[in-house]
């Protein structure tokens, strides 16, 4: 399965325009128009993110072989197991599995010099690449709500994307995105499900849907510490939602 999808992955990348054009028209369909309004501007072509692509495997069981193979494979790939209770119920969960240092220098060093001037199949991005165009108040910010999103569980993933930080189990409920004077924080939570009595939150499907990086239909500001632990409380609604 593990090959197949490696396959899948490479006949996409060599139908980049193909992919794209679907996008565009599966987009049109939604939003019945050619164009799309993505953060408030409108567009005439939706961009897709090259740099990270990725290959989600889901299967009932996987030996160890799988799991080094997808360990060492150096592209991301994810395995999620899944499993089947009566009353048609699909529990789906994250392979758990440690991953394998290799910390013999020469290796690294013949790697290393092996990919140079060579294109990677994936980009890697850290959370110091987020942060490196904001303020020392949004940094501190961040980091306490960082705390607070990992403390909810253990088995909590922290992702940092091109765009955004993902926060994810099997899959995000909260996705952050650092900008230079706040934070905006998008809740994978559907419109119309989230308890929200203070209106923190914006519905971005209403009055028509807004196009935005992460998932769900709801996006906080977040630009002081007085709305921490507010903000928090919704989090902890989307975690409940999608764990």
């Amino acid at each position: 399965m593990i090959n197949q999808g490696l396959a899948y992955l490479q006949w996409l990348l060599d139908h980049k325009a193909d992919f794209e054009k679907l996008v565009e028209q599966h987009f049109a369909s939604i939003y019945d128009s050619p164009t799309v309004t993505w953060g408030g501007k409108i567009v005439n072509k939706i961009k897709i993110d090259w740099d990270s692509p990725r290959v989600i495997c889901i299967a009932e069981t996987y030996n160890k072989f799988d799991i080094a193979t997808a360990d060492l494979i150096p592209i991301n790939i994810e395995l999620l197991r899944y499993r089947v209770y009566d009353d048609n119920i699909l529990y789906v969960e994250p392979e758990n599995y440690q991953k394998v240092k290799i910390s013999t220098f020469g290796i690294v060093q013949k790697a290393k010099k092996e990919k140079e001037g060579q294109d990677k199949l994936q980009k890697t991005y850290s959370v110091d690449d987020h942060l490196k165009n904001t303020t020392e108040k949004i940094k501190t910010l961040y980091l306490k709500l960082r705390e607070k999103i990992i403390s909810i569980d253990e088995s909590i993933k922290e992702e940092p994307k091109k765009l955004y930080i993902a926060y994810k189990l099997a899959t995000n409920f909260v996705d952050v995105e650092i900008r230079s004077k706040d934070i905006k924080i998008f809740l994978n939570v559907r419109s119309g499900q989230l308890n929200d009595p203070t209106n923190l939150a914006r519905d971005l499907t209403k009055p028509k849907p807004i196009g935005h990086w992460g998932n769900g239909d709801y996006e906080i500001k977040l630009g002081n510490e007085n709305q921490l632990d507010e903000a928090f409380e919704f989090i902890k609604q989307s975690y409940n939602l999608n764990k």
